[in-house]
């Protein structure tokens, strides 16, 4: 990726609003636990114990999705199980448990990429802070139990008082009904990129530095990448209703569009229906620099979010190769 390129971009567009979808300073992108929430059976004529509950539940993995184009260096990180407060912070009050820190290379030039990730084992560090929330929950844990487990991530020789903070939500849910499911992260077939109103090709993924050559556009031009679902992608659930019956739904994912340089028509496309029952627009119309504001030759990073409504969540890296 051509950093310096990135900058000349960034600093052509001073003047304006700065682009929430454009991404040009250290950046938290996405938060994604496997599995993404869990089932326990339980028996309400004979209530299991804690232990056996805990049982049921296997290890999760928790990534989170960095960017920090701005900057040659490495990051710094932590991992933090806990009950979040509104700010996707651990809450000061209530005991937390730390899972994981560590540093790691430049998450945009590294090679291969470094991962940023825990594992949340279904021990008694777990098992504490689901007491905290059950006794908090005015359902008493019929509608799940939602923990979470807080980021903090700064560039490695930087205070951490100016570290970033984000958080994740993952949830503990009794199997009510019976033919309730896990959810699962979301997953495309692949995307669709049509240059200018041409026949679309698939979008190759992978971060800049993994493609020796991305996808080509001119100056100004606009570039229309579009989700293209599998059959799994929008799964099928079900959840209990006050009365005591069920609902069935399907997932409805959103896609959130982040880019390096240029922009993006839409920064957040797909969602429910609209109120007439059509169904809403996954593409985006991507926007290249102009030619007066680039330095020579540059690679674009391309960032796109797929998530559910079941806490699930899956990134997804590309790259546009600007050519004046």
């Amino acid at each position: 990726m051509n950093r310096a390129g990135i900058l000349v971009v960034a600093l052509a567009a001073c003047g304006s609003f700065e682009d929430e979808d454009v991404v040009i300073d250290t950046r938290i992108l996405a938060m994604s636990a496997t599995p993404p929430d869990q089932l326990v059976d339980v028996d309400l004529e004979n209530p299991q114990s804690e232990t056996e509950l805990l049982e049921q539940l296997e290890p999760a993995e928790m990534c989170a999705l960095v960017a920090d184009p701005s900057f040659d260096r490495g990051m710094r990180w932590s991992m933090t199980l806990c009950v979040l407060d509104n700010d996707e912070r651990c809450s000061t009050d209530l005991p937390s448990v730390m899972l994981g820190s560590g540093l790691i290379a430049d998450p945009d030039i590294a090679v291969p990429a470094p991962r940023m990730c825990v594992t949340i084992n279904p021990d008694g560090n777990l098992l504490g802070i689901l007491r905290l929330v059950f006794e908090r929950d005015t359902f008493r844990g019929l509608g799940g139990l939602d923990y979470g487990i807080s980021l903090a991530v700064g560039g490695a020789d930087v205070d951490p008082t100016l570290d970033l903070y984000a958080g994740k939500t993952v949830r503990v849910t009794p199997r009510i009904p019976a033919e309730r499911t896990a959810n699962s992260n979301p997953v495309i077939d692949h995307f669709d990129a049509s240059i200018d109103g041409a026949e679309p090709v698939v979008l190759p993924l992978g971060r800049c530095v993994d493609q020796p050559s991305p996808i080509e556009i001119g100056p100004r031009a606009t570039v229309r990448i579009t989700p293209i679902e599998s059959a799994a992608t929008r799964e099928i659930y079900v959840v209990p209703t006050l009365d005591g019956r069920q609902q069935t739904f399907t997932e409805s994912p959103t896609y959130q569009w982040l880019v390096g340089a240029g922009g993006v028509s839409s920064g957040s496309t797909g969602g429910p229906r609209d109120i007439s029952g059509n169904p809403a627009p996954l593409f985006t119309d991507y926007r290249a620099p102009r030619a007066e504001d680039l330095d020579g030759v540059l690679d674009v990073p391309v960032w796109v979010i797929v998530r559910d409504e079941r806490l699930g969540a899956t990134p997804y890296e590309s790259c546009l190769r600007v050519v004046p």
